[in-house]
């Protein structure tokens, strides 16, 4: 059974309610689908702010399928969960072919990355027709390889503003890609915990070193997949000071809220 957004039961508590990892703001939220040039439909979900003005658009791009990456790891599900009420931010997510989550499956197999091209086009295309402004593709693990290979070359490049990376592997995303965003001139942040199982903060510096414009950040004490509510806090601060011109706020954005919530089964 397709999991729907407008399922979510949303009530007042009593006062001003911490934040948690199952904490759900209000938002508008809609199933999608994601039509690629090769035929294939993928499935997802946009979260929009309930009113207001958008500040900005994620267009996400999910960890490896083959190692348990979907639209919903965590950081992705807590983006969509609270930056449409805290930050005025638009979160698309959705499974790239092949891949299954709760809101189903896309269609296709998994492509080692290249046919997943298709995938971010499709994405991107999507967020240009809803109108959707200041796009940023914020992708993780495997997702950072698809965001430094097509992100920088048309027809992506001229539709988006530039890119949030977590835990890049740099397995697929070589020397030639890098340079591509050198010569794009498109603003790159690169995330790099600590302890990551692919690439460290030392390395990553050499590596993007090759980006003039790449700011890369070692977040102490993390690790590959973020898990912690500290460290997926750090990601969605970050991520939100990037994209949009008021940031997250000298102090990172809420921890909490006073008003509507729902809670997630995840």
């Amino acid at each position: 059974m397709t999991f729907d957004p407008v399922s979510y039961e949303f009530s007042q508590p009593t006062g001003p309610a911490p934040i948690r990892a199952s904490t759900v703001l209000p938002a508008r939220r809609e199933n999608i689908e994601l039509r690629t040039e090769d035929g294939h439909t993928l499935v997802g979900e946009l979260a929009l702010p309930e009113s207001g003005q958008i500040t900005a658009t994620l267009i996400t791009l999910h960890p490896l399928p083959t190692h348990g990456g979907f639209m919903d790891s965590h950081v992705y599900r807590k983006a969509s969960y609270r930056l449409p009420a805290l930050a005025g931010v638009a979160v698309l997510r959705f499974n790239t072919r092949g891949t299954e989550s709760p809101r189903g499956t896309s269609a296709g197999s998994f492509e080692e990355g290249i046919g997943e091209r298709q995938d971010v086009e499709a994405a991107v295309r999507f967020a240009v027709e809803r109108q959707l402004p200041n796009r940023w593709l914020v992708g993780w693990s495997f997702g950072t390889e698809l965001a430094l290979m097509y992100g920088a070359v048309e027809p992506v490049a001229s539709q988006v503003e530039g890119a949030v990376l977590l835990s890049p592997p740099l397995h697929r995303a070589t020397d030639a890609h890098l340079r591509l965003w050198a010569d794009s001139a498109k603003p790159l942040t690169v995330l790099v915990p600590e302890h990551d199982d692919y690439l460290q903060p030392a390395a990553a510096a050499e590596r993007f070193s090759l980006v003039p414009q790449a700011r890369v950040v070692g977040v102490d004490g993390a690790k590959h997949l973020w898990v912690g509510e500290k460290y997926a806090s750090r990601v969605l601060n970050e991520i939100v000071d990037d994209v949009t011109e008021a940031g997250s706020g000298p102090e990172g954005l809420p921890q909490v809220w006073n008003g509507p919530v729902a809670t997630s089964a995840a």
